[in-house]
């Protein structure tokens, strides 16, 4: 999983994450990371379209994007 984030962040690559929120309510996103700590994730969310954060304990699963090909800008 560290990878796929130091990848997202070098070459702004999304990558599809599973999450459940704390409502307990599962959400499916696409990210671009943006920042890595110990216990969340700081993202940019295509989904809300604006930085959001995320705990490392809730993502269910996450890989690389796989309906494009194109470099996001964010």
């Amino acid at each position: 999983m560290e990878g796929l984030f130091i990848r997202s962040i070098e070459q702004h690559i999304p990558l599809e994450m599973i999450y459940l929120a704390e409502n307990q309510e599962i959400t499916q996103r696409t990210l671009i990371i943006k920042e890595v700590t110990e216990e969340y994730i700081t993202a940019y969310c295509l989904l809300r379209n604006q930085i959001r954060t995320f705990k490392r304990e809730n993502i269910l699963s996450i890989m690389p994007e796989t309906r494009t090909k194109q470099h996001y800008l964010h």
